[in-house]
């Protein structure tokens, strides 16, 4: 659960909604195929470094020590794609939505294209 405070009051907001947010957040962008699976590896190695965590599929959100949102994410993209690109219109992409919508700072987003869709 991630909670905002400000001069009207108190918002809490699910991890399971974040989640669901980034992902269709980044479903929309292009070149982006699908959002993949997180592997069991990278989930325990993510569950050691501490902070809180959602793991739901291909989507990691965590909070760092000053409050703002730290978020994996792993994709699929679309043979021919150009992946810098790509990843830059995602980063942005996703730091908007959340921000807008939630009102949470974002500090990091992590892209990690795990496979290609020929």
């Amino acid at each position: 659960m991630v909670t905002v405070e400000n001069h009207i009051g108190k918002i809490s907001v699910t991890e399971k909604y974040l989640t669901e947010l980034i992902r269709h957040a980044v479903c929309d962008c292009f070149g982006v195929a699908d959002v993949c699976s997180v592997n069991t590896f990278r989930s325990a190695v993510s569950s050691l470094t501490g902070g809180r965590m959602c793991k739901r599929k291909g989507v990691l959100v965590r909070t760092d020590k000053d409050g703002g949102l730290i978020i994996d994410l792993h994709i699929k993209v679309t043979y021919g794609t150009n992946i810098a690109a790509a990843v830059n219109s995602i980063t942005h992409k996703i730091t908007f939505t959340i921000e807008e919508s939630v009102g949470v700072d974002v500090s990091k987003v992590n892209v990690y294209v795990d496979d290609m869709n020929c």
